[in-house]
């Protein structure tokens, strides 16, 4: 017990921190990198998902004919997905990926702090911190990141905005924005996206919903949509102003000084089996080379 009082404690210490970074930037976020999708210009041709895939060398998710790819949720492999709404003679395509709030709750809940907000704003993730806890899955109000379930040394995915690959260090958009051959998507500062939004509004009344999606939810976020459809038709939700990492926090004091020992030993042992694993699968090749070589 003195034990699991002592991790749970130093676990709560670094939640404690990364709240404090979640809401870092989020005073002024003005000049932070930010996206806007427009939806109304949006021909869902997928240029985005298929660029976001080759930039982050994913694999493709095919559909059971084997012949197209065409995810139908986000997942360890697809970080940007395009979708359609339809009801009636209403449509749109709307495009999901990371909101990079501005106080985001998957910070604020990652005990170790592998998911991190960046000085120019996007949330990244450090696969070599992530213990698999997946508490930012269950804190994102968006669903946003993913398991990959299907491998052996599974990691939580999402878009990071091009951070990880390298394009935007390197003063390069995001290749779903470069890649998007109508201007459905375009990016710059943030203050820049909230007035070009809005001066679209104001120029359009007739066919945009007069709101701008991730101006004010949970506090604010990077990305930010216009629709000529309601946004809660587009499965969106409906959040209000308040920031979310003081919910957040307050939920991994009650939960995990419990749990984080026995999580932390599970984690441990699955990867040293699935370690141990691949070694004998390594020596047994190793060996049957040697017997075709004799």
């Amino acid at each position: 017990p003195a034990d699991s009082a002592s991790v749970g404690g130093a676990v709560l210490s670094a939640c404690q921190v990364a709240k404090a970074n979640a809401s870092a930037n989020g005073n002024d976020a003005s000049g932070d990198v930010s996206m806007l999708y427009d939806a109304t210009i949006c021909v869902g041709c997928r240029a985005c998902q298929s660029a976001c895939r080759e930039v982050n060398d994913k694999p493709v998710e095919l559909d059971p004919t084997g012949k197209y790819d065409i995810p139908q949720e986000l997942s360890g492999d697809t970080w940007t997905l395009i979708q359609l709404y339809q009801e009636g003679p209403a449509w749109s395509f709307v495009k999901k990926q990371c909101m990079h709030c501005l106080d985001p709750a998957c910070v604020s809940a990652c005990p170790l702090q592998a998911l991190k907000k960046t000085e120019n704003g996007p949330v990244t993730y450090d696969t070599n911190i992530c213990f698999g806890c997946r508490y930012c899955m269950v804190a994102c109000p968006f669903d946003v990141p993913r398991y990959q379930w299907g491998t052996i040394t599974p990691y939580v995915q999402k878009c990071d905005f091009c951070v990880s690959n390298g394009r935007l260090p390197n003063g390069e958009g995001p290749a779903c924005v470069e890649a998007c051959p109508t201007g459905a998507l375009t990016w710059g500062s943030r203050d820049e996206m909230l007035k070009a939004s809005h001066a679209r509004i104001d120029a359009n009344p007739d066919k945009y919903v007069d709101h701008v999606y991730g101006e004010h939810e949970a506090g604010g976020t990077l990305a930010l949509y216009l629709s000529g459809q309601p946004f809660e038709k587009l499965d969106f939700p409906t959040l209000d102003s308040e920031p979310l990492p003081d919910k957040t926090f307050a939920a991994l004091q009650v939960g995990v000084p419990g749990i984080i020992v026995g999580m932390t030993a599970l984690t441990a042992g699955i990867r040293w089996y699935t370690g141990r694993r691949e070694e004998n699968r390594e020596e047994n090749r190793e060996e049957n080379r040697k017997e075709a070589q004799e």
